[in-house]
């Protein structure tokens, strides 16, 4: 597999720290294994669903993170206190790790686990204040061309 440097890019880069680390987490999980499967789909406009097959896991095995844009979800199958002998293993059951990029504004609504599918449910909650808003546009200007209640437009220069 070839391997890009992104390393003379972000040496004259000031900010650009999180992009560095969000190609560093894309090259990593690109030779993760694929274990568990899952699925993203959207729903809407604003919405996706993030399922993960984990048969043989309880809700209190699955453990998800968040934290500063990347979702973490784990699960950590607990002993049972039965040795039996197992004569074949075809349910994985081992201990797993998955990271997922999240965009600005991506809120996780909550999860739920049903028939060994783990449901996470995200949405993308953008803040009053980055929405685009109207600004009227009022009638005739001033005659004298000024911008009225505009505190220099009493100072002209000479």
């Amino acid at each position: 597999m070839t391997t890009i440097d992104f390393a003379p890019l972000f040496r004259t880069a000031i900010g650009f720290d999180r992009l560095a680390r969000l190609m560093d987490t894309a090259a990593a999980s690109a030779e993760a294994t694929g274990y568990p499967p899952y699925n993203i789909e959207k729903l809407g406009d604003e919405s996706y669903r993030l399922t993960m097959a984990v048969a043989g896991f309880r809700p209190d095995d699955i453990e998800l993170v968040v934290k500063e844009n990347t979702l973490t979800v784990s699960g950590r199958v607990a002993q049972d206190g039965s040795q039996a002998e197992m004569l074949y293993r075809g349910i994985a059951g081992r201990a797993f790790e998955r990271r997922f990029v999240l965009a600005d504004h991506i809120v996780v609504e909550g999860a739920d686990l049903q028939n060994g599918l783990l449901h996470v449910g995200l949405k993308r909650v953008v803040p009053e204040s980055l929405k685009p808003r109207r600004i009227p546009v009022g009638g005739a200007a001033p005659a004298s061309g000024q911008i009225a209640n505009d505190p220099a437009a009493g100072v002209r220069a000479a």
